[in-house]
C-alpha cells in the first residue's frame, strides 16, 4: 500500500506537467498522510487539490474514503468503485518520494522511497466527484497500487504505481479509455532508477 508520502517542491509541478491553470501557493508537506488536500493533475492538464480517499459517487457514508486510500491494480476494471473512474477519471499525484515501514524484532522501521535523480515523479491514481446531501461537492482520490520491484519489496509487498513520462501522457489522455491498454501502463517501476533510505520515526 502507500499509506505516506512527501511533496518537497510543489512549484514544480507547473513546470513539469505544464499546468494550464494557476491555483495558491502549494506548501511542501514532507509527510503528506490520507484524508490531507493534495494537488492532483487531472486528464486536461488542470491542477486541483482533492482529498486523499476515495469517496464513490453513489456512496452514502463519506467515512468510505478512509479505507479506500489505495487501489490495486488487479481490481480496477471489476470493483464498481473503479470501474467508471479508470476510463474517465484518471489523474497523476505528484510525489517527491513515499515511505513505507518495515516490520522487525525492535518495531516498525520507515524507509523512504525516491528517484536517484531526485526528480519529481507521479503516481497514477483514480479520482471522484461526491455530493454530500446539502449538495456540496467533494472531490477524492485515491492511489493504484501494484506489485513491489525488488527493492520495494525488501519492506513491503506492495507499492504505488509510478509512471514513466511517456505513460504519463498516455494516462493523461482523456481519448484513452480502453481498460486492457490502461491496465499495462500500471508495474513496478525499475528499482534501478531509484533509492531507498531509513526515514525519520517521526513520520
Amino acid at each position: 500500500m502507500c499509506g505516506r508520502f512527501e511533496l518537497t517542491d510543489p512549484q514544480q509541478i507547473y513546470r513539469v506537467y505544464h499546468i494550464k491553470n494557476k491555483l495558491i501557493e502549494i506548501k511542501p508537506n514532507v509527510n503528506v498522510s490520507p484524508s490531507q488536500y493534495v494537488p492532483v493533475v487531472l486528464t486536461d492538464g488542470e491542477l486541483v487539490v482533492m482529498k486523499w480517499g476515495l469517496i464513490p459517487h453513489w456512496a452514502k457514508d463519506a467515512k468510505i474514503g478512509y479505507k479506500m486510500i489505495n487501489a490495486r491494480k488487479e481490481t480496477l476494471a471489476e470493483k464498481p468503485s473503479f470501474r467508471v473512474p479508470l476510463k474517465t477519471q484518471r489523474c497523476i499525484i505528484p510525489a517527491t518520494g513515499f515511505y513505507e515501514w518495515k516490520t522487525t524484532a525492535s518495531g516498525k522501521v520507515p524507509y523512504k522511497f525516491s528517484m536517484n535523480d531526485h526528480h519529481m515523479f507521479g503516481f497514477a491514481g483514480l479520482y471522484e466527484v461526491w455530493k454530500d446531501p446539502e449538495g456540496e461537492e467533494l472531490k477524492t482520490f485515491t492511489i493504484i497500487t501494484v506489485e513491489p520491484n525488488n527493492l520495494v519489496g525488501e519492506v513491503h509487498n506492495r507499492m504505488p504505481a509510478i509512471l514513466t513520462d511517456e505513460e504519463q501522457e498516455i494516462w493523461l489522455n482523456p481519448d484513452e479509455t480502453e481498460p486492457e491498454r490502461l491496465l499495462d501502463l500500471l508495474h513496478p517501476y525499475p528499482e534501478n532508477r531509484m533509492i531507498m533510505e531509513l526515514a525519520s520515526k517521526d513520520i
